[in-house]
């Protein structure tokens, strides 16, 4: 099976996005890891995912929408565990911006899928 979901730009940027973040939060304290440990790694990996999703159903468009717009809101939860690993100081500031701007521009892409849904259309005799 084709795995075009992997040329996205979007992908490719939410896929790299989670893997930072779990990079960055073996470093967080033990008792964190059944709370914002495992919150935050699960919600930025659920972005790479709802991409790879919504690219395999697109020729529905309602369906590419709403797996796209739950790819959106797990980017939004992404960004409040940010908020709470920086308020809790387990991330200093420079990264903290770094990891929140990267998600920004995820989130960007998103909002254009959703608005823009015919642009990911498939194309006849493509998979």
């Amino acid at each position: 099976m084709e795995r075009g979901y992997l040329k996205l730009t979007v992908y490719q940027k939410a896929f790299k996005l989670a893997m930072e973040i779990f990079e960055l939060t073996k470093s967080f304290p033990k008792e964190e890891r059944y709370s914002l440990t495992d919150q935050i790694r699960r919600s930025s990996r659920a972005v790479a995912s709802a991409v790879a999703e919504s690219y395999r159903k697109r020729q529905y468009e309602a369906y590419f929408v709403n797996k796209v717009s739950d790819g959106d809101m797990e980017n939004t939860e992404t960004q409040t565990w940010l908020d709470f690993a920086y308020c809790c100081k387990y991330v200093i500031k420079s990264k903290y911006d770094e990891l929140m701007d990267e998600s920004i521009q995820v989130g960007k892409m998103l909002n254009h899928m959703i608005e823009h849904p015919e642009k990911y259309r498939r194309k006849s005799n493509a998979a």
